[in-house]
């Protein structure tokens, strides 16, 4: 499967637009985990335990939202826009894109 930012993939012609699809994913807080990330800012330098759990939440909603593309006949996901939110104690990730089928 093809994923890009771009509104279209170089070198390859869109054939059918089948719509908008759209992957999420939910995460709640570790309470050990946020001690040690607040330590880490205190003193300095980068908290692994929050750029970890991004990353899977990045790569949970990606996949979701591939897997549902396919579900529609699509080969690739173009436009796709990344966000992050944070809901009271939880890390949200969702990711959104246009399956489309190229040649």
């Amino acid at each position: 499967m093809i994923t890009t930012t771009t509104p279209s993939v170089e070198g390859h012609k869109i054939t059918t637009y089948h719509g908008i699809v759209t992957g999420e994913a939910i995460m709640g807080a570790n309470i050990v985990r946020d001690l040690f990330a607040q330590v880490t800012d205190i003193i300095g330098g980068r908290s692994n335990a929050y750029e970890s759990k991004l990353a899977e939440g990045r790569e949970t909603a990606l996949s979701e939202m591939q897997d549902k593309a396919r579900a529609m006949g699509a080969n690739a996901v173009v436009g796709i826009d990344l966000d992050y939110e944070v809901i009271g104690q939880m890390l949200m990730v969702s990711a959104s894109g246009t399956a489309v089928t190229v040649e």
